[in-house]
């Protein structure tokens, strides 16, 4: 396995939970008010580790607003709920009542023509057992193919659609207008990160409808050889949540899959997003 690069940190202490994807942080206070050295290494972990992990961050909800934008623009998701007052502030809330999770390997958002540069996500409600989230390095996924289907893919684009998750409750009226706004994006099945350079498979199976210019059922067979990479334990970090835990993660490197076993227990979640640029 490829292993992340041994970067020495001063202000912050670092933790690996795998040998090249995930790390856990501490030594800082989630808010606004990082000083720049501590930021700037919690940026280098970011890119590091993929996602990182922060444990005991009781905060405000305008702490975890303000935390995330020391490293962007904040997203507003169109069509999942927002916590009242706080529109940036995505919540996913699970009880007895619910019959389905996020239990499906993805990337956030990536239906924008401009998905997420990352997520940070804050446990608040957690059920005793269960409930945990996994995390995917899609750069190892990426290397660990057979340089036939590299060669294969390398240059390829996919077509990402809202409406696959987001599209079953409205109308065609109100579907029409929405794509309008939100059309299909055409992103790269290979992409290289702006920071890091490294490349990584771009396509999930939430979002992707096809692979363009390709054939039905030729692009079905490849995607999901493609989307089969991120079930390989040896690539992934798995968090197992506490209240108050915090999990902030690369998008542009990482699938997420969140386990949804807890059922009829209680969880619930709030996410800030980080808006990213165009994949290439």
């Amino acid at each position: 396995m490829t292993r992340s690069p041994q970067t020495e940190y001063n202000t912050i202490q670092v933790e690996p939970v795998s040998p090249s994807i995930g790390a856990e942080l501490s030594g800082f206070r989630m808010n606004g008010e990082v000083p720049t050295e501590q930021l700037a290494e919690i940026r280098q972990a970011l890119l590091d580790w993929k996602v990182i992990f922060m444990r005991d961050q009781d905060v405000e909800v305008s702490e975890h607003i303000a935390f995330g934008r020391l490293f962007g623009e904040l997203e507003i998701h169109p069509f999942a709920r927002n916590m009242e007052g706080y529109p940036e502030v995505l919540t996913i809330h699970h009880t007895a009542k619910t019959r389905a999770g996020q239990n499906n390997w993805h990337s956030d958002v990536t239906w924008r023509e401009e998905p997420s540069l990352g997520s940070i996500l804050r446990a608040r409600i957690i059920p005793p057992v269960g409930g945990d989230t996994l995390f995917c390095d899609m750069n190892a996924a990426y290397e660990h193919l057979d340089a036939e289907t590299r060669g294969q893919i390398d240059g390829l684009f996919a077509i990402h659609r809202f409406d696959r998750v987001f599209g079953g409750k409205l109308s065609e009226e109100k579907r029409a207008k929405v794509l309008d706004e939100y059309p299909p994006s055409r992103h790269p099945v290979v992409r290289t990160h702006p920071e890091t350079g490294l490349r990584s498979l771009y396509v999930n199976n939430s979002f992707v409808s096809h692979i363009d210019g390709m054939a039905e059922d030729e692009s079905r067979q490849l995607l999901q050889r493609l989307y089969r990479q991120a079930s390989i334990p040896e690539f992934q970090a798995r968090l197992r949540w506490r209240p108050d835990t915090v999990a902030f993660w690369d998008n542009r490197a990482v699938q997420h899959y969140a386990a949804f076993d807890y059922h009829p227990e209680e969880r619930r979640v709030e996410r800030v997003t980080i808006v990213g640029d165009r994949p290439e």
